[in-house]
């Protein structure tokens, strides 16, 4: 188990947020129990690699594979809902690896007792409202309906495959590269915040909650190996995903504060309860490391897209403090802390 990660006797809900809680239980019990000799295996990416999913070589392309389970509270919420959400987690997940099209998607669904049919039917519709948007289809999957109050309302799981010539890791960062955040950050987390807390606003927050497959797709079209990392920023936000980068590439990353960029109403709310956009979760962002020689190159190709439009370079690499996240101020600089979880659980 990596250095710092701490042991816990019982699962909280911190094991499920995204940050060190949740990488000390996969690390801890999870890629313990499914290890396998040898570590890395010629021709696979595997649990090991704590990557956005797995890939298996196939030839002269790979076959990459994810999945994900969503538990969102509410179910419904601005700007989406938890179908929308099932869909967009696990083909994002896909491209976060090189592989933007998607051969399939396979769909798990459990309901609680007594949960509303025209409720299903609406999860369902959205659900393949965002497959046409990503290109993608439902080929197969499993029902089940359990007891009331043995689950919360209705959980969604979903597996994906797509196939890609170049994969794509989040831990290939080097000294020099640009770090580059596709679009405004902590828009889904503060949505769910406020929806769930009620929380009056003049400028009601929206989730950025879209499958992002067709704006990576833009970003690799010139040259797939420029763009050197790739991560989704969802469970513990921008600052999780930083520093997992950093920690598995070995380098530093120092990030400009004035580069970030933040809906009005996102830092209203964030300034309101608290909470740093960067530990917020999103669910229609990627991060991405790119060779600095192209980074604008890369920026316009986001920007030019609907879904990239407010694309940002907001950082580089550096051979200072490895493993570590720094943020400039433009007053002085610190260091960004790995969130231990989420702030807000049942984000996604």
């Amino acid at each position: 188990m990596s250095a710092g990660l701490i042991i816990d006797e019982r699962i909280t809900m911190k094991h499920g947020a995204g940050g060190r809680a949740m990488r000390g239980l996969i690390e801890g019990a999870f890629q313990r129990a499914f290890a396998t000799e040898p570590v890395q295996q010629a021709g696979v990416i595997g649990l090991a690699a704590m990557d956005d999913g797995a890939a298996v070589r196939i030839g002269d392309q790979w076959l990459v594979m994810t999945t994900d389970s969503h538990v969102i509270h509410p179910p419904f919420f601005p700007g989406g809902d938890i179908g929308r959400l099932s869909i967009s987690g696990t083909v994002n997940d896909l491209a976060m690896m090189g592989a933007t099209e998607v051969l399939g998607l396979t769909c798990s669904v459990i309901i609680e007792e007594g949960f509303p049919r025209q409720d299903l039917e609406r999860i369902l519709a959205s659900m393949r409202e965002a497959c046409h948007e990503a290109n993608a289809r439902v080929l197969t999957g499993d029902t089940k309906v359990m007891g009331k109050g043995e689950i919360d309302k209705i959980v969604i799981n979903t597996t994906g495959i797509g196939l890609t010539q170049h994969v794509v890791r989040d831990s290939t960062l080097g000294v020099g590269d640009r770090i580059i955040v596709t679009g405004t950050i902590g828009d889904h987390g503060m949505a769910i915040m406020a929806t769930r807390h009620g929380l009056a606003l003049d400028a009601p927050l929206e989730s950025d909650v879209a499958p992002i497959n067709g704006l990576i797709r833009c970003a690799l079209a010139s040259d797939p190996r420029v763009v050197t990392a790739m991560k989704d920023p969802t469970r513990g936000g921008v600052a999780s995903a930083l520093h997992e980068m950093a920690s598995k590439s070995h380098v530093g990353i120092l990030i400009d504060e004035a580069s970030l960029p933040v809906r009005p109403e996102t830092r209203g709310v964030s300034e309101l309860v608290g909470i740093d956009p960067l530990l917020i979760a999103n669910e229609g962002k990627a991060v991405l490391g790119v060779k600095a020689a192209f980074a604008d190159g890369i920026l316009k190709a986001l920007q030019a897209h609907p879904l990239g439009r407010d694309a940002a370079i907001i950082g580089t690499c550096t051979a200072d403090r490895p493993g570590m996240v720094v943020l400039d101020t433009g007053l002085g600089r610190r260091l960004i802390a790995e969130p231990e979880g989420e702030p807000l659980p049942r984000i996604c």
